[in-house]
């Protein structure tokens, strides 16, 4: 049995020889082709099938690669390592199994870098500042801008009304003063005389030529019959006085917006009304005119569109922009109340203090007491002064708020009216769709019918349609445009405006309260003085 079991030299030296033979087996690719090479070095571009495993071996080093090559940095020092082209090489003679260059081997890296800018959201910015142009977008900030780099003036003054005749032919007239330094005028100072009617026919012009393409044109004066029979009737006394400067008031008011419009202020129309010395009678004006008559009709008619003709708004724009003037009329209306209730209230306590005044002065006159009567009579001369403060301020409360927002509350009816004739060039535009759809339907039947002498007229009408739906189309997208720039034009003025008489009635309140302070501590001593 002991001769049976192997020796364990043998079996230590065999076991070497085995590991060795592994790792023959496992010898690198490029350890075989170099001692071949070096035997024989001539041999190996004739061997196909060294050739063969050469391209077996690059390509299997390309597929290692290749699908990595879009991720590898060039500049990393990992890559470097196991692609060195001096690994790769079996000795400087063999030239056919150098390794191909980094940029073969990698080619996808590239176009990874080249890739990273991404140019598509620029060209957004100009197709949306076109859009803006399209609907004619006016920021407050230009609307500003253009007013204030508007170096030349237009200031207008009505002043000095008067009465001409008597009986019911007379009527009142108004000199309007007129300062500019704008070169289309003929003269910069400029001083005409004008009537009430001039006035209503200067605004029946710019309506006429630019309201139903959108522009907002200032309302002028209403009419008033009472008020103007007083004047025609009767001799001249506070009321009729007090009617008249508040009709002055508002022809001014009038004629200073229409000067502040960019367009309105250039209108021929207006111009003559400020330069030439007579003007042609404005007899449309009379509500007892043929014209007049009209006028009412027209007025019935427009009523009675507006109830029918409705339009489904798709601009999300003006569908807020009428929504918020709707509810700025009513707010309007509202404050518009209570400042006419707060000027009679002040008026009546000014009549109130008058009449205190006098009863406390015939007092004064039966008092026996020295010391208190004239004590009293001091407080009667403080009462008379107070009732002017009251007045004033009254005047100042219609002059400034009243004013002010029933001027308003017509703007607003100006505004409804642009936003009704839009209503009325789209259904205009759609009309003339329609119009085309049955021209071209009854295109078809003829052609259907063979009638082929009529095919001709009705391309005619064809071609003559299409025009007025492409008119239609223009003529909308323009009354839109000119009211958006009107709207904010509008929005604008009104801060403004309403800003600057806040500033001034304020002004006006704490001068009536000083001036009640200092009355009241002139009297405090006459009062201390009662022994």
């Amino acid at each position: 049995m002991a001769d049976d079991r192997e020796p364990p030299p043998l079996f230590d030296d065999e076991k070497p020889d085995k590991k060795e033979d592994e790792d023959d087996l496992f010898a690198t690719p490029n350890e075989a082709p170099k001692e071949e090479i070096k035997d024989e070095p001539a041999s190996l571009p004739t061997e196909p099938a060294q050739d063969k495993a050469s391209e077996d071996l690059f390509a299997a080093d390309d597929d290692l690669f290749g699908g990595e090559g879009e991720e590898v940095d060039l500049d990393s020092p990992e890559t470097e390592g196991p692609s060195s082209p001096a690994k790769m090489e079996p000795d400087s003679d063999s030239s056919p199994l150098e390794a191909p260059p980094m940029a073969e081997v990698l080619p996808p890296a590239k176009p990874v870098i080249e890739e990273k800018p991404k140019p598509t959201p620029a060209p957004r910015k100009p197709s949306m500042e076109k859009s803006k142009e399209e609907v004619g977008y006016t920021s407050f900030a230009q609307i500003e801008e253009e007013e204030s780099g508007d170096q030349f003036a237009l200031d207008i003054k009505v002043h000095d009304p008067g009465k001409i005749g008597d009986g019911m032919g007379a009527y009142m007239s108004y000199k309007v003063t007129t300062q500019t330094s704008i070169p289309a005028f003929r003269r910069p100072s400029m001083t005409v005389t004008r009537r009430f009617s001039d006035f209503l026919g200067l605004h029946e012009k710019l309506s006429q030529k630019h309201t139903h393409i959108g522009r907002i044109v200032p309302p002028a004066p209403e009419k008033s019959v009472v008020g103007m029979t007083k004047i025609k009737m009767s001799k001249e006394d506070t009321s009729s006085t007090e009617f008249v400067e508040k009709r002055r008031a508002l022809l001014e008011r009038f004629l200073q917006r229409i000067s502040l419009h960019p367009v309105l202020q250039m209108d021929p129309d207006f111009r003559d009304f400020l330069e030439q010395d007579e003007l042609p009678r404005a007899t449309s004006t009379s509500a007892v005119s043929g014209a007049g008559v009209l006028r009412l009709i027209k007025g019935v008619g427009d009523t009675f569109s507006k109830v029918t003709i409705k339009m489904d708004e798709s601009d999300q724009w003006f569908e807020e922009k009428q929504n918020q003037v709707e509810a700025l009329d009513q707010q309007l209306k509202k404050l518009h109340a209570s400042v006419e209730a707060l000027v009679t209230y002040r008026k009546e306590l000014g009549i109130s203090t008058s009449a205190f005044a006098k009863s406390t002065a015939m007092l004064s006159n039966s008092e026996e007491h020295t010391a208190l009567s004239r004590a009293l009579s001091q407080l009667a001369e403080v009462e008379e002064k107070i009732e002017l403060v009251h007045l004033e301020q009254a005047d100042n409360d219609f002059f400034l708020l009243s004013e002010l927002l029933k001027d308003y509350i017509g703007i607003i009816q100006a505004i409804r009216v642009v936003f009704h004739e839009r209503v009325k060039s789209f259904h205009n535009w759609q009309n003339a769709q329609q119009n085309l759809a049955k021209k071209r339907e009854q295109e078809a039947k003829f052609k259907q019918t063979g009638k082929t002498d009529k095919i001709a007229q009705a391309q005619e009408e064809i071609r003559e349609w299409e025009g007025k739906v492409e008119k239609g189309r223009e003529d909308f997208e323009e009354i839109s445009k000119t009211i958006r720039t009107e709207i904010r034009r509008f929005e604008t003025n009104r801060v403004k405006d309403f800003r600057n008489i806040i500033i001034k009635y304020m002004e006006t309140l704490m001068n009536s309260q000083q001036q009640l302070i200092k009355y009241w501590e002139g009297f405090l001593p006459e009062a201390k003085a009662i022994a």
